[in-house]
């Protein structure tokens, strides 16, 4: 292997021009850790926040973006028992997976399902990691329960839909057109909303006879906090990821005590190491059979070379449903 590696650098912070190809040292793994020939690496909406910015590294992690790869284990730190160089990984990282090499804490590496391409590997971790640690894990949904997300088209919107469909509750959804709406309804939604034309509270109130819903996975915030808490059940489990239309809201205290809420919320990038094998350790046992089966699948819009993808954020700006993946030469080479 060469000791230096590509990798996309961010060159100062803002719009897309600022991602650049550049060179840096081949990382090796430390104790418990693996080494990853990186074929495909997933684009998310955190790497447009730390491309602007506005959600930088952890400690320690590398300062290009990149939370998620897949590809081949070419070396393993002292340690690693559950995986050998040449098997086929995806792997939830801190940061640094826009390039050619990425090293990944064993305990966030998981195997490639059988039937799974590595582009669409590539597409699994952030968004099956943050859906099953927040609907499942901190919300609780259960089979027959209302779930309701906001953003069904985005990546986790897409992930939420089938993981929750796949499960047993009744999936609801808002998006922001009605081909998003019909796409997302494709996927499992009973009712997807067009919030640019319609009251998705009113909707779900009269869909659901006045109960309301019992699971909400929010990441637009702002306004929605209120309109949240109006559409839920009662006990109904509110779980907030992120806020792309403001990080600050009055509520209405009546709301959250007549109807006995839980107003929740949770980030992963920072989550330790043994937090997020558990979560791993939990996803092959009960998701993985799902994606071997087919019944659930990344949802891939675009793929873009690593080199490009500065075009690959100017995709996620604009619009797009499902996720965007980045290959390198290897990856395509493979493939």
């Amino acid at each position: 292997m060469a000791e230096t590696m590509t990798a996309v650098l961010v060159d100062g912070f803002g719009g897309p021009e600022v991602l650049v190809p550049g060179e840096r040292s081949r990382p090796e793994p430390a104790a418990g850790e693996v080494l990853i020939e990186v074929h495909a690496a997933g684009v998310n909406r955190p790497d447009i926040l730390q491309r602007k910015g506005a959600y930088p590294p952890p400690p320690g992690a590398p300062d290009w973006p990149g939370l998620e790869v897949a590809g081949r284990v070419v070396r393993c730190g002292d340690g690693v028992a559950r995986f050998s160089p040449g098997d086929a990984v995806m792997a939830l990282l801190p940061g640094g997976g826009y390039a050619e090499y990425a090293v990944a804490d064993e305990g966030s590496v998981l195997p490639v399902p059988a039937g799974i391409s590595m582009a669409a590997a590539a597409a699994i971790p952030e968004t099956f990691f943050t859906v099953w640690q927040n609907v499942f894990q901190r919300a609780g949904l259960k089979a027959g329960e209302n779930f309701l997300v906001h953003g069904g088209t985005s990546g986790i919107g897409t992930t939420a839909i089938q993981l929750a469909s796949a499960f047993g509750a009744k999936v609801f959804a808002t998006a922001g057109s009605a081909d998003k709406c019909a796409a997302a309804e494709r996927l499992g939604a009973e009712l997807c909303v067009d919030y640019r034309k319609g009251d998705f509270v009113e909707a779900l109130r009269a869909r659901t006879d006045g109960r309301g819903v019992d699971v909400i996975l929010d990441m637009v915030g702002g306004d929605y906090v209120n309109r949240n808490l109006d559409v839920a059940a009662e006990d109904a489990r509110i779980v907030q990821i992120a806020f792309l239309r403001g990080r600050t809201a009055e509520i209405d205290l009546n709301h959250v005590m007549r109807k006995r809420l839980t107003l929740t919320g949770s980030t992963l990038r920072n989550r330790s190491a043994a937090f997020k094998r558990g979560i791993a350790e939990a996803l092959v046992e009960n998701v993985w059979p799902l994606l071997e089966a087919g019944r659930v699948r990344p949802l891939i819009e675009a793929t873009y070379r690593l080199e490009e993808a500065a075009e690959a954020h100017r995709h996620m700006d604009e619009d797009h449903v499902g996720k965007i993946v980045l290959t390198t030469q290897a990856g395509r080479a493979a493939a």
